[in-house]
């Protein structure tokens, strides 16, 4: 099993979230973040001030795939979240050692699907 962790635009989450649906990867968990990355600082007009923002509003989505449909996976997200600019965010796999299904304790691959 892979844990895939991606950062993408919010503006993305919607497009990423129908394509994985689609892909028959349904389950994923969303978190707001903030960061930066290699893109340059930008600036902002909030109440009559201009002010340099430094970190941008993204979104962590993580998904628990079988080694099967890691690339799968990966090219769902990367066709449905890229512009082609700084800033698209990047993806990240990780090796998982186990999962558990808290309701009816199956372990493995059977705890995802």
């Amino acid at each position: 099993m892979k844990k895939v962790e991606a950062i993408i635009r919010p503006s993305k989450l919607k497009a990423v979230q129908r394509g994985l649906k689609n892909a028959n990867i349904p389950c994923i968990t969303a978190v707001p973040v903030k960061g930066t990355g290699l893109q340059k600082t930008y600036s902002e007009r909030y109440r009559g001030t201009e002010q340099s923002l430094i970190m941008s509003n993204r979104t962590l989505i993580i998904c628990v795939v079988s080694d099967d449909n890691l690339d799968l996976c990966i090219d769902v997200i990367l066709d449905n979240a890229s512009e082609g600019n700084v800033g698209d965010g990047k993806i990240f796999v990780y090796h998982v050692e186990d999962a558990v299904r808290i309701r009816s304790k199956e372990r493995g691959i059977s705890a995802i699907v």
